[in-house]
Parts: structure tokens; sequence; C-alpha cells
């Protein structure tokens, strides 16, 4: 297979539609499978069970977001080789990235199976939970070589602008663990009973049936970025390439990181108020997991079709694409604000007993921050395409700034004087700021010269 233009050319509108659906798709049925498995641990192995697997998914989390800033950092850098129509650059790209992750990974998971266990202790995680989460975290960290790599392929596949290949094979993980999650949690036949564990080994199992599956298919078809028997050299490990990775992933894997920081101070301020309103608001946050992917699927596609634009030196498609990015991050998020509003009494009432007076609570609180996830949805879109040229620290400031140096201090200051309602009140507030930074450093920063500075790096 050779090299494709084919985000370098053609209707821009038609090609992130496209590449945004199977996107959209892949972060809904994850989010649907977390939820499937917290079904299966937390109404058949108890409310301790339940706790422990969420004290070891906040530490996996934070791992997997560093992985998936380094991801797109490959995304990046294939989508601007393959724009410029340098295949063996892609493929020094995916030769130095697949030995880098595995290494990496490696590393990582040797010291968590390490430090497994204080590290639960550090967090205070409830001393009946502790027993469960030590085995849940192992198998996770066991299985994290394969996480990474899992991560490493689609960034790469998305690079070379195929989003559809990666879905289908999801879809293959996604059904394995859900099969499996029963199956490894309780035992049949001669598969022995796990618990816990089993649940983390079930996911374990399909990621890397999917993950091998994945490479083979790749290899029958003749993909393009394959490494063939005589380009293994390219697994040697490039330091411009692993630096340029570095100095791109971990900024971009920081945007997790302020996120769960400012979900973290938010909650604290709810919790303030009683069992109600931090029973409203976590019912809220459930729903708005939802409302935030189209945003982050605009993101990724934005990301990969300014990259490939961005090395054809098409500065005027690039310019296209940030704006159809916005166009359909606002028509999407807005469809899906719309649902809820209209849905809203059944959306809470799937977290909420019907008789819970946390439920006008809710409503009350979304009809006033619902609308803040519009503006974050347009500067998601612009932050794809900025980070697209190398420009990675800035949208990091910009949410650092909008999240936590503004949404909590204005919370905390007004909230002796509105209450809950300030704490509201500061979504859209601080949600407003960080579109309106992402659009002034769109129209007036210099990031359109830094893919000169990333390109170069990779010579």
């Amino acid at each position: 297979m050779q090299p494709t233009r084919s985000l370098t050319e053609g209707s821009i509108s038609v090609r992130m539609l496209q590449l945004a659906l199977p996107t959209l798709y892949a972060s809904i049925l994850q989010a649907l499978n977390a939820s499937v498995n917290s079904f299966w641990v937390g109404h058949y192995l108890g409310e301790s069970a339940l706790t422990a697997v969420s004290n070891a998914n906040t530490v996996l989390f934070l791992l997997i977001g560093a992985a998936f800033g380094i991801a797109m950092a490959a995304t990046i850098l294939v989508g601007q080789s393959i724009g410029a129509g340098d295949l063996h650059e892609a493929k020094r790209v995916v030769g130095t990235g697949a030995t880098f992750f595995f290494i990496v990974s490696v590393g990582v998971a040797a010291i968590g199976l390490i430090l497994c266990r204080p590290l639960l202790i550090a967090m205070q995680t409830p001393a009946d939970a502790l027993p469960l989460a030590i085995p849940y975290m192992r198998v996770f960290f066991f299985a994290l070589p394969c996480f990474y790599t899992y991560a490493f392929v689609i960034g790469v596949l998305r690079g070379a602008g195929d989003a559809q290949t990666p879905f289908y094979f999801l879809l293959l993980a996604i059904g394995l663990d859900i099969a499996l999650n029963p199956l490894f949690m309780f035992g049949v036949g001669p598969v022995p009973k796990l618990g816990i564990a089993g649940s983390a080994a079930a996911s374990f199992v399909a990621q890397a049936t999917s993950l091998a599956a994945l490479i083979r298919y790749l290899y029958r078809r003749h993909h393009m970025l394959c490494l063939r028997p005589e380009e293994l050299k390219l697994l040697r490990v490039d330091r411009s390439i692993t630096a340029t990775l570095l100095k791109m992933g971990i900024p971009m894997g920081a945007q997790p990181l302020v996120f769960s920081l400012s979900g973290v101070l938010m909650i604290a301020l709810v919790n303030r108020f009683g069992v109600e309103t931090t029973a409203a608001f976590g019912a809220a946050l459930q729903v708005w997991n939802y409302l935030a992917m189209p945003a982050y699927a605009i993101n990724m596609v934005a990301s990969s079709m300014a990259a490939q634009n961005v090395g054809a030196c098409k500065w005027d498609r690039v310019q296209s694409i940030a704006r159809a990015g916005v166009v359909y991050s606002l028509l999407l998020t807005g469809a899906g604000v719309l649902v809820i509003e209209v849905l809203s009494p059944c959306a809470f009432g799937l977290f909420l007993p019907a008789d819970s007076q946390a439920l006008p609570i809710a409503a009350h609180l979304d009809r006033i921050v619902v609308g803040s996830f519009l503006f974050q949805a347009a500067a998601m879109a612009l932050f794809g395409v900025v980070v697209a040229v190398g420009e990675v620290v800035a949208p990091v400031v910009i949410l650092a700034v909008s999240l936590l140096v503004v949404r909590f201090p204005l919370a905390e200051v007004l909230l002796a004087y509105y209450h809950e309602d300030a704490i509201w009140w500061s979504f859209p507030t601080s949600s407003a700021l960080a579109a309106v930074l992402a659009a002034l450093y769109y129209k007036h920063g210099r990031w359109r010269g830094a893919h000169m500075l990333a390109h170069l790096k990779l010579r």
C-alpha cells in the first residue's frame, strides 16, 4: 500500500465526519464497557470490591492518560510525515515509538508491581477494600505493556487517516471483555474463580487478543506503516524522535491531569453542602461524561487532519479544518445538550432513586452548567489544530488557567454569597474564558511556525 493523501485532498467536512463518528462511537463503547464491568463488580462482589476498583482505576487513569499524550504525539508526527509524502520518516516514527512504548511500559509495570501496595496505602484506600484492590491493580500493571502498545498502534493509524480499523477491533475487545468478565470472576468449568482480579484479567485478555488480531490484520493487508524484515533496524531508538515524542506527549498527557485535579477541587467544594448535593453532582458528572465525548473526538480528528496538511504545507486547508472542527464540535455537543435537557429527569434517574431529593438539585445545576460544554467544544476543536504543528504547551496553559486559576478560586470566593450556585456558575464562566483564550491564541499566536521546529527535529 502506498502512502495516502486522503486527508490533504477532497472534502474536509466529509472526511472529518468519517473520522469523527468511529472515534466518538469508540469513546461511548469504552464508557459503556466500564459501566458493565462496574455492574458485575458492584452487584456481585459488593461495595468493598467496587471501592477497590475505583481506587485502583484512579492510578491507572493517570498512567493511561500519560500514554495517550505520547500516542497523540505519534499521531501528529506520522500525520506530518505522510502529508509531506515521506513514508520512510513515518516508519522511523513507528519504529522508535514502538520500542520506546515497550521499554517505558515494562519499566512502569515493574515499578507498579513493586509499589502497588504502598501506593494504595498512601491513597488511604479503605482497609476492607485494600486486599481486593491489590490483586486487581497488579493484574493491570502486568497488562500495562499491552495497553500502551494498543494506544500507540491506534495513534499511528489515526495519523495515517484511519479511524475505522481501530474501531472494528475495539468492538472485538469490548465484546470479549463483556463476555469474559463474569467467566473469569466467578469461574466456569476449567476456568478458575478469580474474583475481582478476574475483572482485570478479562480486560487484559480482551485487549491482548484484539491487539494481536489488529497487528496480524495490518500485516496481511500490507499496511504502508508495517515494518518489513529489512526495516527492523528502524526499531532502534532514535534520540531526536524520542525527544520530540516526549516534548509533545508530556504536555498533552498533562491535559487529563488538569481535568482530574479540577474535578477533585470542585467536588471538595460540593461536599460542603451535604450528601444530596454531592449525589446530584455525581449523577450529573455521569451524564456529562458522555456529553464531553464529541469534543474529544473532534479534537483528535482535527489533529490528525491538520497534521497531514501541515506536512503538505496546505495552510488554507488547515484553517478550513479549524472552522469545520468548531462547527462539528458545536453541532454534536449541542445535540447532546438538547437531548439531556429534554430527557434530564430520565437521565439523572438512572443514577438516583425516583424519590430522591437530589433529583431536582441535579436538574437545577445541570441547567446552569450544561451550556459550558459548548464553550469547551469550541476550545477543544481549536486545540486539536494547534497541537498538530507541535505547539502543545499553550493548550495546557489555557486549560490550567481556566480550570485551576479561575474556576476553583471564583467558586471559592463567591461561595459565601451565592452558596451552591457559585460552584455551578463557575463552570460556564471558566469554560467561556477557555474558548476566548483558545480563539485568541489561534488567531494571533505563533503556532503556525511551530511545525518547522517539530519537523526539523526528525531530520
